[in-house]
């Protein structure tokens, strides 16, 4: 059975709706690519935009594509202190009953109600990589990490489909408190 992948830090960004985008960015507008991401199809845009909260402001928060259905903003612990929002973490696209913020582009400003979270840590699979870790959608994994700030990454949800690519994402703060470089190989230690 297989048990090492790599694994990747995500800095804080932001999922637009279209509706959202083009309040921000202008009626018609659409995202141009920055550089594509791991996963199949998503994409680093080259737009920005500035999150508010009632302390701070993040700014030149690097938009996500494509569009999604709804926006989702995704911060670190780190980044919520600056701004004042103390967000749950939770898996992606969890947004319900979650705080909202001030987001300020180049040709507008709106205000969402929910959608800022600290994403909670997770596995990106393909179905044939989990047949080969011994895993399915929704598990939950111990994952170890080596090297002088080694330490075992508890509660990683795994989560399969057709259009991912083998990848373990971490936010920031706790790539940084590991030590990891984005590609470093980490092992799945327990299926929980």
């Amino acid at each position: 059975m297989k048990t090492k992948l790599p694994i990747a830090m995500s800095n804080r960004h932001i999922h637009l709706s279209p509706e959202h985008l083009e309040a921000l960015f202008g009626a018609g507008y659409e995202l141009t690519k920055f550089k594509d991401l791991s996963q199949p199809g998503q994409f680093a845009a080259n737009e920005k935009v500035d999150i508010v909260g009632p302390k701070g402001t993040l700014k030149g928060v690097r938009v996500l594509g494509p569009c999604r259905g709804k926006t989702q903003i995704e911060i670190s612990r780190t980044d919520s202190f600056v701004l004042g929002i103390y967000p749950p973490v939770r898996d992606s696209g969890d947004i319900k009953g979650t705080p909202g913020a001030k987001i300020i582009g180049p040709k507008g400003e709106i205000e969402i109600e929910e959608g800022v979270i600290i994403a909670a840590r997770h596995i990106h699979m393909h179905p044939d990589d989990a047949k080969e870790f011994g895993v399915k959608d929704k598990d939950r994994v111990r994952v170890k990490v080596e090297g002088e700030r080694g330490l075992i990454f508890d509660n990683v949800l795994v989560r399969v489909r057709d259009d991912f690519a083998l990848e373990m994402h971490v936010d920031i703060d706790e790539g940084n408190a590991a030590g990891i470089n984005n590609g470093d190989l980490v092992e799945i230690v327990e299926i929980l």
